[in-house]
């Protein structure tokens, strides 16, 4: 099974968190839950984060000895697979778990997986919610994250205390499966805003303006988005480029908006593009680089850094 981390909630829930390539943001996440007082870490996490000891945090060494003690365990994994691993693979939550636990995955994972995974667990009396937050590292660290959720209406009000610990905003968007839906549509928006900001703004350094002024008078009018208003002025035109979500992360979620739009038999060329936009990006930016390079694609031969 992938190594993960483990962290315990006051005995109310439990985040597990890759430590392969472990993001900044998910480090922020880890900060985040200490505020509300961490029972438990994997050693893996424990050597890297080893200040983090001072704060009252004890190590649970399997998935078993976690679901001995939590009533809700909430996991934030890379990918669906990990996800799967974590819930049905060898020494995972279906083997251990207790009746009437509840099981919140705040991965950006597919909806089939999840209720897939929710199937499983009903046979076992456990209920299962799909709850992606956005919101980056920032909001991470502040508290205020907003969690789309899909869920019936008996894990939605258990799930209330948990829920609120992590984020300022919850919003039930439907039945299982339907905040991951909800998630994919917000980074696929969000990674198609990112492509086409920069070959706006590329339009713009050859057409000889400003691009500080062009994004004023965007974020002025009809044009703007979370990218123009914040990614450029926080990330990209100080060339900073740290914003803790890397370019593997947002090509994983982007393969995840393509995987669903090909299983449900649509066409939408516009979504295709920016996917293989993404996707040919691989060749220029290796996965640990900043999500905010790919406004630098459309350079092209006449690549420059953004004035």
């Amino acid at each position: 099974m992938t190594r993960y981390l483990l962290i315990a909630l006051a005995a109310l829930a439990i985040c597990v968190l890759p430590w392969l390539g472990l993001p900044d943001y998910y480090v922020r996440l880890i900060n985040l839950t200490i505020v509300f007082g961490l029972l438990s870490v994997s050693l893996n996490i424990v050597m890297g984060y080893a200040g983090q000891i001072s704060l009252g945090i004890r190590v649970a060494p399997t998935v078993s000895a976690v679901c001995a003690e939590a009533d809700a365990i909430v996991l934030s994994l890379p990918t669906p697979a990990d996800v799967a691993s974590v819930i049905e693979g060898p020494g995972g939550i279906l083997d251990s778990a207790r009746s009437g636990m509840l099981v919140i995955d705040t991965s950006t994972s597919t909806p089939e997986t999840t209720r897939r995974l929710a199937s499983l667990l009903d046979a076992v009396t456990v209920r299962m919610m799909d709850a992606p937050v956005s919101g980056g590292p920032a909001r991470a660290r502040d508290g205020t994250l907003t969690m789309m959720i899909g869920c019936n209406e008996d894990a939605w009000e258990r799930a209330g205390p948990v829920l609120r610990a992590m984020s300022a905003r919850q919003i039930r968007v439907g039945d299982i499966g339907a905040g991951h839906v909800a998630k994919i549509a917000n980074n696929l928006l969000l990674s198609s805003h990112l492509a086409i900001a920069g070959e706006v703004m590329h339009m713009t350094r050859s057409a000889g303006v400003s691009i500080e002024r062009v994004l004023d008078a965007i974020n002025a009018g009809t044009g703007r988005s979370m990218v123009t208003e914040h990614n450029f002025k926080t990330w990209i035109l100080n060339d900073t480029f740290n914003s803790g979500f890397t370019m593997g992360l947002m090509r994983k979620d982007v393969q995840l908006s393509a995987a669903l739009i090909s299983a449900l038999e649509l066409s939408l060329p516009i979504s295709g593009s920016v996917a293989r936009c993404w996707a040919n990006s691989v060749e220029r930016y290796p996965d640990n680089e900043d999500f905010n390079r790919i406004v630098e694609m459309p350079d092209g031969d006449k690549r420059g850094n953004i004035p």
